[in-house]
């Protein structure tokens, strides 16, 4: 069962590495880790090169956490494995997808912050609680005016979902990406206390 889990992170990793930004570098020539805030999502990528791009960006690293997820649910369905460790599975693979994004080897694990990777990973993991999640997450960015409350809700429902899950290691593994999800946005609370983050208003205004 070791090589299970050993080959789940290698498999989570690898693909929450493949970035939407590096996609989007290729075609615009614009390293978003120089520029904007210095992000490589799709946040920074609509601050920076518009929705366009944004979208992109943000299709690309969602598409990528469900595949990573999706992937192990194929495989272990079959695999007559006890379900409270299909259940570590796909909990680890979620969490090695989204530290894959953060902290890309390429990038000297300083990537982007994993809010479009989480809700890829949410969806594949259960498609209706994921849509409740990502309603959370699009009602509070707006309702706050504040992109990072919109995400704290994203890890909320991880949690949710962990709770409902078998076993305990995925409520263990949520709250760890939701310790991490904090960390990684401290930046972003620093901006909002110095009044100068970028507002959810101000990215629909992009072109």
């Amino acid at each position: 069962m070791w090589l299970w889990v050993v080959g789940m992170l290698f498999w989570g990793y690898a693909v929450g590495c493949l970035h939407g930004s590096v996609i989007a570098q290729k075609i615009s020539g614009v390293n978003l880790k120089e520029t904007g805030v210095k992000n490589a999502g799709a946040s920074n990528a609509t601050i920076v090169l518009g929705k366009k791009f944004g979208a992109l960006v943000a299709v690309i690293d969602i598409g990528k956490g469900a595949a990573a997820v999706l992937l192990v649910r194929y495989f272990t369905e079959n695999a007559a494995l006890p379900e409270v460790f299909v259940s570590l599975l796909l909990f680890l693979t979620a969490a090695a997808a989204v530290i894959g994004h953060n902290f890309p080897f390429y990038m000297n694990f300083n990537g982007g912050k994993g809010t479009a990777t989480i809700i890829g990973v949410l969806l594949a993991i259960d498609w209706q609680v994921g849509l409740i999640g990502f309603a959370l997450f699009v009602v509070v960015a707006l309702v706050t005016d504040f992109l990072v409350f919109g995400v704290l809700m994203l890890y909320v429902t991880l949690i949710a979902m962990a709770v409902l899950a078998e076993g305990y290691w995925p409520v263990v593994i949520a709250t760890l990406l939701f310790a991490i999800a904090i960390w990684k946005h401290l930046e972003n609370f620093q901006r909002m206390k110095e009044r100068s983050e970028k507002r959810v208003s101000i990215l629909f205004k992009k072109k």
